[in-house]
């Protein structure tokens, strides 16, 4: 028990450092999307990543079987569209309402647990839900009750990544979560190539300028590689609603970083939206399992 509440420490903290590093990467995503395309940004991003956790990792290459194929490439398709909802979503609205409207899935979660993994919804997870409703409202709809497009994708981006994050538990706890960030990354390059001309049109020039290069080298390196594998190494010692809440916070850093680097100034509508929204975060965990998830296989 003592050695499961200490894995339990670590891998709250390994997806506290995710949130942050994903925090960050709003900014960079919100500063970039005017010089290269969603669908590009997301080849780039996923194609760096595969490729750095191939080299590191290249010895356990041999133990891919077809049932990590076939799980990777599910969990490949819920990432993309997730991320593509989400990118796209960026360029419509601010990066701190992209930040916090992501954060939705946390609520999310505990309903596609039960649905997916049959995992019964409690009536507080239902309260959490109508409160953050209620937040989605105050900050996505005009005065005219009129919903922005960004803010519509981006909540749809955060269904994806709710049902994502369901299925990253599921998957992981009896299969190698190394291999399974690897497969699910490469083949959502793999679709991500797909879709870039088509959507973006031809091969953008200005993806060789210095500070692009450096946009694409974090999301990838970072935010991507070292993010999803954090994420799909500390869900095998943590449950998914645990899980959820310490990733949620990424919109806390996204709403802190919008604010230092991009000069955005969120209105008292927003901040009370937002604070809807934190507190249905917070309800959402009340009472969650503490060990379910919790796989003793070590990395």
């Amino acid at each position: 028990m003592k050695n499961q509440n200490y894995m339990s420490h670590k891998a709250s903290a390994g997806l506290l450092l995710t949130a942050l590093i994903w925090g960050f990467a709003f900014i960079v995503v919100k500063s970039s999307l005017d010089k290269i395309g969603a669908f590009y940004m997301l080849a780039f991003r996923f194609s760096i990543a595969t490729l750095g956790l191939s080299v590191i990792f290249f010895k356990r290459l041999k133990f891919i079987n077809r049932s990590m194929l076939k799980n990777g490439f599910v969990l490949g398709l819920l990432l993309f569209i997730g991320y593509a909802l989400q990118t796209i979503g960026c360029k419509y609205t601010t990066a701190g309402k992209n930040a916090f409207l992501t954060a939705v899935y946390v609520v999310l979660v505990p309903f596609l647990h039960r649905l997916i993994n049959h995992q019964k919804t409690k009536r507080i997870n239902i309260i959490a839900g109508l409160i953050a409703l209620l937040g989605i409202g105050l900050i996505s709809l005009r005065r005219d009750f009129s919903v922005n497009i960004g803010d519509m994708l981006t909540l749809m981006c955060g269904f994806a990544f709710a049902t994502h994050m369901v299925y990253v538990a599921k998957y992981t706890a009896d299969q190698d979560p190394v291999l399974l960030t690897m497969l699910q990354l490469g083949a959502a390059a793999v679709m991500s190539w797909v879709f870039a001309p088509i959507i973006d049109g031809g091969f953008p020039a200005e993806a060789f300028h210095t500070d692009i290069i450096g946009s694409m080298l974090y999301l990838g390196l970072m935010s991507t590689m070292v993010g999803f594998l954090l994420q799909n190494v500390c869900q095998k010692y943590t449950s998914p609603s645990t899980a959820a809440i310490m990733l949620s916070t990424e919109s806390v850093f996204g709403i802190i970083f919008s604010i230092i680097f991009l000069a955005e100034r969120p209105g008292l509508r927003m901040a009370v939206g937002c604070g809807f929204i934190f507190v249905a975060i917070i309800l959402s965990q009340l009472n969650s399992e503490k060990t379910a998830g919790y796989n003793k296989q070590s990395l």
